[in-house]
């Protein structure tokens, strides 16, 4: 072959496009762009995990209270029977009406625990003459739920003076007991209050 010719040759060869170096520039291009895409999805993997987790569980407590409806001049005419009523204040400004009632303290019995609230709250000595009932009831407060009963008697006031001392209470009043259903503030309270009026009907027939 001529030098002409092989001039010519060379002229005719085509030209490779790209090169090794470029070739690999581009694959790291491709491996960072996976790279990209995967820790995105792992982002948003683990903020779904976050907002699909699960709320933690509120702690159950059960307490166990006693209380009593305390009521002065049992054995006398039925229009003069009055019952000692606590009133506290709630969050709303409304003074609420209900019968005394606190925790049952360590080595008593609900019926120590009544009149000793009774007393604590009211100011009035008392005595245990029959059982009314039980109230429970479900309530929130500082994280947790609480399961709360109460146990209720029907008391015989033995003397002592209305005294709202107790921090917890706003006011104490004799009411009637012809009036605890539009004063008691509790439905419960109220049909507690239904028990002991017929339990004292049957308490004054049996001494007929």
């Amino acid at each position: 072959m001529s030098p002409a010719d092989r001039a010519n040759s060379r002229r005719r060869q085509p030209r490779r496009r790209g090169s090794a170096g470029n070739a690999a520039k581009s694959t790291g291009a491709t491996k960072s762009t996976g790279a990209t895409k995967a820790t995105g999805a792992a982002k948003a993997t683990g903020a779904a995990k976050a907002a699909g987790a699960p709320k933690p569980r509120m702690r159950t407590v059960r307490e166990t209270s006693a209380g009593g409806l305390v009521v002065d001049g049992l054995d006398g005419p039925r229009e003069k029977r009055c019952a000692a009523l606590i009133g506290r204040t709630d969050r709303r400004g409304r003074l609420l009406w209900s019968l005394p009632k606190g925790h049952i303290e360590a080595g008593e019995t609900a019926e120590q625990t009544a009149i000793r609230e009774v007393q604590e709250e009211t100011g009035i000595h008392g005595t245990v003459v029959a059982e009314l009932g039980s109230i429970d009831y479900w309530f929130v407060t500082e994280g947790r739920r609480v399961h709360k009963t109460v146990h209720h008697y029907l008391m015989r006031s033995l003397g002592g003076e209305l005294s709202d001392a107790d921090v917890e209470v706003t006011k104490v009043a004799w009411v009637p007991l012809s009036e605890l259903d539009s004063r008691l503030a509790y439905a419960d309270e109220r049909r507690l209050a239904e028990v002991a009026n017929r339990l004292i009907d049957r308490m004054e027939n049996g001494r007929q």
